[in-house]
């Protein structure tokens, strides 16, 4: 499966032949002022919240796509609102098979509200298992004893988690997270855009390695090539051989 980061906590797995983009945020994020939003490929967007810094860029890359968004019934619903009638609900608690493998819905410890202020919901994350690998996106969380229910779902090949800190959980509590459900790569969102959660990336990384994690911060608009056995290729050697 192939990890395409575009910045913040938005990132598109490619798996089974199908393109699917979480937490669309883009066109406000300066950090990702060089990607191209109508190059962006989805077959699926996921939702984890509805905070703006998660939803912005989902109806424009709905519409483009034609993608089918996933959510939780309130995101469901603002979908039917604005006029995305291809979306599904799905909640903490609930699972769904799609053609790329099973999702399953899990809570998140976060607040969740639309941008003009109404309830969004509960804030979730989201376990991937398809044939090609497994991970789970945690999407904004604090570090919660039920996360250890996750490993429920089976081995998981990597996680996408939070490390900016401040409104989620800080980097000490992705490493236990880590620890409970014995992944080895982490790969880490929610960081740099804002002020308040601007990270010390060397001090960050060395934290990780000190615990025998290895965390991956890509630039914004890098991917990565992520495979069962736990490694990975970057875009260079990606780029290097679809060239070949």
């Amino acid at each position: 499966m192939v990890f395409t980061y575009y910045g913040h906590s938005c990132f598109c797995v490619s798996v089974g032949g199908k393109n699917i983009l979480f937490d669309p945020f883009i066109t406000p994020n300066e950090l990702a002022k060089d990607i191209d939003i109508d190059a962006i490929k989805a077959d699926y967007i996921f939702l984890s919240h509805g905070h703006f810094d998660h939803m912005t860029d989902t109806a424009l890359i709905a519409q483009k796509t034609g993608a089918k968004v996933i959510a939780s019934w309130e995101l469901y619903n603002w979908c039917l609102e604005i006029g995305i009638s291809n979306s599904q609900p799905l909640n903490p608690g609930g699972k769904w098979e799609f053609e790329f493998g099973t999702v399953h819905c899990v809570l998140a410890q976060h607040s969740s509200s639309l941008p003009d202020g109404r309830y969004a919901g509960t804030a979730c994350g989201f376990v991937l298992v398809t044939k090609e690998g497994s991970f789970y996106y945690s999407g904004d969380t604090a570090l919660s004893i039920d996360m250890k229910l996750i490993s429920r779902y089976g081995a998981l090949n990597f996680g996408v988690f939070p490390v900016g800190g401040a409104l989620t959980m800080e980097p000490e509590d992705v490493i236990e997270l880590a620890s409970w459900l014995n992944i080895q790569q982490v790969v880490g969102v929610h960081y740099d855009t804002f002020g308040f959660i601007r990270i010390d990336h060397e001090c960050t990384l060395q934290k990780f390695k000190a615990a025998n994690v290895n965390l991956i911060l890509l630039p914004v608009g890098a991917c990565m090539l992520m495979t069962q056995e736990g490694t990975n290729k970057s875009q260079e050697q990606l780029t290097g051989e679809s060239s070949s």
